[in-house]
């Protein structure tokens, strides 16, 4: 079976970030299709899965355990399981960007440490 979904059906937010669950349409990954204004991203978090993030539009600041990366337009960046990590659109425009979870669920915890701090 194929199906289509509209990234308007699975928005979280006012800022336009979607969130696809692959358990939830029969596929084995899951993403977050962001859409946020400079400043925006979300808090320090880590996964027991890979995270890999293709930016589309915009850029990112991208701090991951202790090390901060930047990445724009193109930019295909990967994310270690159990990495604690987080980013910030830094650019003058939204950053848009699909974030694939390695899962048909997104599993995440939140952490209230910096990261790369014990």
């Amino acid at each position: 079976m194929t199906t289509v979904t509209d990234r308007e059906q699975l928005r979280q937010n006012t800022d336009g970030t979607a969130l696809f669950v692959g358990a939830d349409h029969g596929a084995g990954v899951s993403f977050f299709w962001v859409d946020t204004p400079p400043g925006g991203g979300p808090e320090t978090h880590w996964h027991p899965y890979t995270e890999t993030w293709v930016v589309l539009q915009g850029e990112a600041v991208i701090e991951s355990d202790g090390e901060e990366l930047r990445a724009g337009a193109g930019a295909i960046v990967t994310v270690h399981p159990r990495a604690h990590h987080r980013f910030r659109s830094s650019g003058t425009g939204n950053l848009e960007m699909i974030c694939i979870h390695a899962s048909p669920k997104i599993i995440q915890e939140f952490v209230t440490t910096a990261p790369g701090t014990t």
